[in-house]
């Protein structure tokens, strides 16, 4: 009974006082209703606190964005959600600020299942935070469920390629579009034609059944590159969890053997050579030297975190 009190002393008269102590106590309800799972409710209060705020009333300003981000996120509305996650980065000031907008906008794009914002989330946080190894780990599964999309994109690909590719068979069929060949007939025509307008069917028709094959080998190529990228990280998760190993006992230890488990047997999965398994999966002499180098291939822009 004292603990419901002590959560609900807020919702007394909040008219009177000071206009701080109006908005802080506001916020307090939104952040409650929130914990209550109550986003329009929550919203609502974050909102009617958003605009009264003083210009130099930094943090809870930022609080009070990023619980209507969150509500938004909730409520269905990535768009908006991203549209504050974006704000909130632009005017972060220092790394904990930063780093608390990029979760924001991993879990927003996450909830949206954007995987190339969630891969581009996760890699900036890993070049913010390049020893933190549950990071890696949702990199490389991240890279992993990009299985699906390249499928589908590729055969979007391949129908359009189809269907262009069949069109421009028929217009190459009759190359003189003028009126005064719209009637005629292959009898009519000169034989010079008539051989021209057989051989580029014929080669037309060569290319149109070779784009399913170059698709498939496209297709095969980025799955390949992306396997690649997730072994690699997967083998950070796994390097960083070693790292941290000798400083754990008890359950935290116990996870970490068991997470390492299910890392080695992930990677006994990808369709790679033995040989090229090895050398992902080789810890070297100075680990610290192969993980800048290929946190730099595989992170976009992380060259000037080291």
């Amino acid at each position: 009974m004292l603990r419901q009190l002590r959560n609900r002393w807020f919702y007394e008269e909040t008219e009177i006082g000071e206009d701080a102590e109006v908005l802080t106590i506001k916020k307090f309800k939104g952040d409650l209703a929130y914990r209550r799972r109550d986003y329009q409710k929550a919203l609502q209060e974050y909102s009617s606190i958003s605009e009264k705020l003083s210009s130099s009333n930094f943090a809870m300003r930022r609080d009070v964005q990023e619980g209507q981000a969150r509500c938004l996120a909730h409520l269905g509305r990535h768009v908006e959600a991203l549209e504050i996650a974006t704000s909130l980065e632009n005017k972060a000031t220092n790394t904990d600020h930063l780093t608390t907008v990029l979760y924001l906008q991993f879990a927003i794009c996450s909830s949206l299942q954007n995987l190339e914002k969630t891969i581009f989330c996760l890699q900036k946080l890993i070049s913010l935070h390049p020893f933190n190894p549950w990071s890696w780990g949702k990199l490389a599964e991240a890279y992993l469920s990009l299985g699906p999309t390249l499928s589908a994109s590729f055969a979007s690909s391949q129908r359009q390629s189809s269907f262009t590719s069949h069109d421009k068979t028929i217009k190459s069929s009759f190359p003189h579009s003028r009126k005064d060949h719209l009637l005629c007939f292959p009898e009519t025509l000169p034989e010079s034609l008539v051989f021209s307008m057989e051989a580029g069917s014929q080669q037309a028709e060569k290319a149109l059944t070779d784009i399913p094959n170059c698709i498939a080998e496209r297709r095969e190529a980025v799955w390949a590159e992306t396997q690649m990228k997730a072994c690699a990280s997967f083998w950070f998760f796994r390097l960083l969890l070693q790292l941290t190993q000798p400083q754990q006992t008890s359950f935290a230890l116990e996870k970490n053997l068991k997470t390492q488990q299910e890392i080695k047997d992930k990677m006994k999965e990808f369709s790679f050579k033995e040989d090229t398994l090895l050398l992902v999966t080789e810890v070297s002499v100075s680990p610290w030297v192969c993980m800048k180098q290929v946190i730099i291939d595989i992170l976009p822009g992380s060259n000037t975190v080291f």
